[in-house]
């Protein structure tokens, strides 16, 4: 599992760096660099488990933030276990709150005008200093990815999903998340849903 010590901090250059696409079949290296990614973000979220190992709590970890210069994150946002589901089905269908996986290659498809933003901002497991301001993402999204053998899935998320998968996407092309953040970092915008 990596720890604290294992993860690469602002400004290394990796974390600026458009990284590489995933080739298939998963090279060992990959394989365990997902698995131990994962098992960071499950122990983190732990509240005893942490206290053991001193981590960060995370949601989400790309592969630069460890290292590798490769398009993949680890995504775990707390709740139950939901399947992606192709878009092909009726577009009235629930989107899922909750995500646990690992997304390879992936690629935004799809995305609202209309903006999200957490109102206390962002974090970073890779950025050491608090840059406070709202961080304006799209609201709804749709992403295009693959699983572990290859297989792609479409995923239709909203609200704090879809600002999550955004961050970590955004780490694969080497950009953070206070990159986003206006001069005057508390403005609201009314085409913007403030959550939290």
């Amino acid at each position: 599992m990596y720890l604290m010590k294992d993860i690469v901090r602002d400004p290394a250059p990796v974390l600026r760096t458009q990284a590489q696409k995933v080739t298939f079949p998963l090279g060992e290296d990959d394989q365990k660099a997902m698995k131990e990614m994962m098992e960071y973000l499950v122990v983190s979220q732990d509240e005893e488990q942490n206290k053991i190992y001193d981590l960060r709590p995370g949601v989400g970890l790309a592969a630069p933030q460890v290292g590798i210069s490769k398009q993949f994150s680890a995504i775990l946002i707390p709740g139950e276990d939901v399947e992606p589901w192709d878009d092909e089905e009726k577009d009235d269908a629930e989107i899922p709150p909750f995500f646990k996986g690992i997304i390879i290659n992936p690629v935004i498809v799809r995305q609202s005008v209309k903006k999200g933003a957490l109102r206390v901002g962002e974090g970073c497991l890779s950025v050491d200093q608090d840059v406070p301001g709202y961080v304006n993402r799209s609201y709804r999204i749709t992403v295009k990815y693959q699983d572990e053998m290859g297989a792609f899935h479409e995923l239709k998320l909203e609200g704090y999903p879809a600002i999550v998968f955004q961050h970590e996407i955004d780490h694969l092309h080497g950009v953070l998340y206070y990159d986003h953040i206006q001069d005057d970092p508390w403005v609201e915008t009314d085409n913007t849903k403030y959550l939290g």
